[in-house]
């Protein structure tokens, strides 16, 4: 584009806001240059980082949780282009696909960042400063997992013959999967940890639950040309995601905490209070965002070690994302 069609484009822009071209022009004469650190805003992110003891391994632990949440930023922001496309095509469908599942690949592959990166015992005196919290309050994880699936394939699979399309929403979330995870079972009342994450958040779930009723991924998937949906390479990128999340995620979560929370001669209890060996294995959650495209055998055996093979371990791996 030449300089005279440059300024054309620019002029017309600007009449198309009602705003004259020339005062904008103007003030480039007296605007600071863009600086990368300004751009980023690096000094405030560099500046989130606050430590509640003086354990040097605590500030690892509180930049990889940070890093996660950036990335599950990441991850909703590509599920929001595909579910507000109301007439999505199979190419930007798989293209928002591809993104979220190498996203989700690099925080399933992180853990050993955390997992070894801190001395045990450090680790097991600066956690005692974070109850009630837990990982488990990430609303932006819990977002990621409505945004993916119908809300039938995350209530707890004990309860899914109680829920339907007219089960009011508040019912629905009492019943998610994860809400055995704050009960005491002792008393059968909710914990602390349970009671503040609905305090803060359960308003803009029920909410988001209604966005994504019906644009979540795996619905809009289904609404794809027939012939596409049948697509080798777009099912496996579908499954990939699914198992990446639901079981690889989920496994490498679950063995870094028990290297710190097995290891001394007794197990311990998660921060938040909740049975986190038996919670967070994949066996016992059952959540499959995509049933339909597991065999039986896998839906079955969902969470065991080697019911998906190797060979479609390997498959899953190598598609093209």
């Amino acid at each position: 584009m030449t300089r005279e069609e440059l300024l054309k484009a620019i002029d017309k822009k600007y009449e198309a806001m009602g705003q004259n071209a020339d005062v904008h022009l103007s003030g480039l004469l007296y605007a600071e240059p863009t600086k990368y650190w300004d751009y980023i805003q690096v000094d405030a992110l560099l500046g989130l980082q606050a430590q509640k003891t003086t354990l040097k391994d605590e500030m690892v632990f509180i930049m990889y949780h940070q890093i996660n949440e950036l990335l599950f930023k990441m991850i909703l922001w590509e599920m929001e282009q595909i579910s507000e496309d109301e007439a999505i095509s199979t190419k930007k469908f798989a293209k928002h696909l591809y993104r979220i599942s190498r996203y989700f690949d690099m925080l399933s592959n992180s853990f050993t960042i955390m997992g070894d990166g801190m001395d045990v015992d450090q680790y097991m005196k600066f956690r005692d400063t974070l109850t009630p919290a837990s990982g488990f309050q990430s609303a932006q994880y819990r977002k990621i997992e409505f945004a993916s699936t119908e809300l039938i394939n995350l209530i707890d699979f004990r309860f899914r013959k109680t829920i339907d399309r007219d089960t009011p929403y508040t019912h629905a979330f009492d019943n998610l999967y994860w809400q055995v995870a704050g009960i005491d079972h002792s008393t059968g009342k909710k914990t602390k940890l349970m009671t503040n994450f609905e305090d803060k958040y359960k308003e803009e779930f029920i909410g988001f639950m209604k966005k994504y009723n019906t644009t979540n991924l795996w619905t809009k998937f289904k609404e794809l040309p027939e012939a596409e949906r049948n697509d080798v390479n777009l099912v496996n990128a579908m499954r990939h995601y699914d198992h990446t999340v639901n079981v690889s995620w989920v496994m490498h979560h679950l063995n870094a905490a028990r290297k710190y929370l097995n290891s001394g001669e007794t197990s311990v209890e998660a921060t938040g209070g909740s049975e986190w060996q038996k919670y967070m294995h994949p066996k016992y959650q059952r959540r499959i965002f995509f049933p339909e495209l597991w065999s039986e055998a896998e839906l079955e055996n969902w969470g065991d070690e080697g019911i998906v093979s190797e060979e479609v371990l390997s498959e899953l791996s190598t598609i093209r994302i």
